[in-house]
């Protein structure tokens, strides 16, 4: 069960930088500016939240994928 929590944290994580470098480029030049404009303005749960929409949506289709390959094995043991 832990294994699974840390696994699915990796990928939240994994998603979190990832949109934030797309979306925010100047992250790798100036990240200090970045986060002292996120302050001021306080947009801190802006990025959660699209990381969880984002992660929803890929884990749907984990799910969805990881059941056709149950489907398929399933018929080609038959």
């Amino acid at each position: 069960m832990q294994q699974k929590v840390a696994r699915e944290f990796f990928y939240f994580t994994l998603i979190f930088v990832t949109l934030a470098l797309i979306m925010h480029s100047d992250l790798l030049t100036n990240p200090v500016d970045r986060f002292s404009t996120m302050v001021e303005r306080n947009n801190f749960y802006h990025p959660f939240i699209y990381t969880g929409i984002v992660y929803f949506v890929v884990l749907i289709f984990r799910i969805f994928t990881k059941y056709v390959i149950f489907i398929s094995n399933k018929f080609k043991n038959k």
